[in-house]
């Protein structure tokens, strides 16, 4: 794995076995097997603003549509394009 899933970046303690999971159950960013592996992460921990449910700023967010202002702005969406884009030529 190349870089940090959002809960280890976030450190929100909603992955499987995390401190948060008792009171605010595993977010589906941390449990979503089909996104396994995009963009070099965990389940889809490296693409949690496409993920329906994840629960970000203290409550469920909904579908990219309705989360997306909100994701485009988040640290972790930056760090994980930067990651992906660096090295390539802007046209």
């Amino acid at each position: 794995m190349k870089g940090m899933n959002c809960w280890e970046y976030m450190g929100c303690g909603r992955q499987s076995g995390g401190e948060k999971v008792d009171e605010l159950g595993v977010c589906p960013a941390a449990m979503n097997g089909p996104y396994d592996g995009v963009n070099e992460g965990h389940n889809g921990g490296r693409i949690c603003w496409a993920i329906v449910g994840t629960f970000c700023g203290g409550k469920i967010q909904g579908t990219f549509a309705e989360k997306e202002d909100s994701c485009i702005k988040c640290a972790f969406y930056a760090y994980v394009n930067t990651e992906i884009f660096k090295g390539l030529e802007k046209v």
